[in-house]
């Protein structure tokens, strides 16, 4: 089997553009993949066609060593941007494997470990006001669709600093939702990136009392000292790594033995190289928490990890908070019931792309979250750039 040719398709969803990719063979087989990244649609649609050479006239089942190609000889860093392309088409491969084989992708990564996967709410918070009555009144309405976990940004567009009012008001959000939602849902709480260290020990011992399960990337990954002097002084356990995009950022993360939640982002390196950063996250006796914040085929290339890791905690899902056309976006998508997702025994990714419904929601340049701007929670396009 010979790949022949690879495709790219791009979805308008309003926060963020969702970018898919095709690998199609010389035996009728197609595989899909994602490759989304905020803010930079366009230019990883042209990452994917200028890595296309890479893999053109190749046996999809090499993908290991197509992987190391499209990152090694290069021969360039291309940050997220290459790795998003390397992705959309390496989990392309997966998928023709899987469908080959006649065996859902789980399968081909060690089987089975887990048989449903507990997740948790994203993307729940978008609307009304950024009021502690607000959020207690929509943390309440997500325990009720039968999620047992949900995490929320209560920052507002803060960045570095903030003041009392602001500090104050993120912590009072944080003490509405665990009013909420009671002592046996897990509260999860969003940094972006956004602090000093200082700032980030400040508000880890504010909310501390609340009990978080964890408080996630709270100051920017790019000083990897910097996230371990907030791990080693903060009472609430820290989480990160959804921005790293190369083994070698975890294997510097993990050699300080500080930091025991890794939300590796697969998006960002491609499924072979996740997978073996999740066996790396186990032997420093800690567990993975895949970000899954990207589009649907996104969650599920993640479920298929999460299925077959040991070392698997909790899965994110936006997928219940989107619009509802965005369901039709694949031809089957994941279910959450009860707090939990199964997945199907369906061949490869066990989905494929309706580029019929594709066709209807054409890329537009405002789809991105704007994390730093007053509103951004709402996910609405943004119509002013400046």
């Amino acid at each position: 089997m010979q790949i022949t040719d690879v495709k790219t398709y791009i979805v308008g969803n309003g926060w963020k553009n969702w970018v898919f990719v095709q690998v199609e063979t010389d035996e009728g087989l197609h595989g899909i993949g994602e490759a989304t990244l905020n803010a930079f649609g366009k230019t990883v649609e042209a990452a994917v066609h200028e890595l296309k050479p890479y893999v053109i006239g190749k046996d999809p089942f090499d993908v290991e060593n197509h992987s190391l190609s499209m990152f090694r000889d290069v021969f360039s860093d291309g940050g997220q941007i290459q790795g998003a392309a390397l992705s959309g088409i390496e989990f392309a491969c997966w998928d023709i494997m899987g469908k080959s084989l006649g065996q859902p992708v789980y399968k081909l990564l060690g089987g089975k470990c887990h048989d449903h996967l507990r997740v948790y709410a994203n993307g729940w918070y978008t609307s009304g006001e950024r009021t502690p009555e607000n959020f207690y009144q929509m943390a309440k309405k997500v325990v009720e669709k039968g999620y047992t976990a949900l995490k929320f940004d209560p920052f507002g567009s803060a960045w570095k600093a903030v003041d009392r009012q602001d500090f104050s008001l993120a912590i009072e959000l944080i003490a509405a939702v665990r009013d909420a939602v009671g002592n046996d849902v897990d509260v999860l709480v969003e940094g972006h990136n956004r602090f000093s260290v200082h700032t980030a020990l400040r508000f880890a011992e504010e909310m501390a009392p609340y009990e978080p399960t964890w408080f996630e990337a709270p100051v920017p990954p790019q000083s990897v000292s910097s996230m371990i002097e907030v791990a080693k002084r903060s009472p609430v356990p820290i989480a990160c790594g959804e921005d790293y995009y190369c083994k070698e950022q975890f294997a510097e993360l993990l050699a300080h033995n500080q930091v025991h939640i890794i939300q590796l982002e697969p998006q960002f390196m491609g499924l072979t190289a996740a997978k073996q950063v999740a066996g790396m996250v186990s032997a420093f006796n800690g567990v993975i928490a895949p970000h899954s914040a990207q589009g649907p085929l996104c969650s599920i290339v993640c479920a298929h990890l999460n299925t077959a890791t040991p070392n698997f905690f909790i899965h994110e899902i936006f997928d219940d908070f989107n619009e509802p056309w965005t369901k039709n976006v694949l031809t089957n998508s994941l279910e959450v019931k009860n707090g939990y997702i199964e997945l199907s025994d369906r061949p490869g990714w066990g989905t494929d792309l309706n580029l019929d419904e594709i066709e209807k929601h054409p890329y537009q340049r405002e789809n991105f979250l704007p994390l730093f701007r007053d509103g951004w929670e709402k996910r609405e396009p943004v119509k002013n750039f400046m």
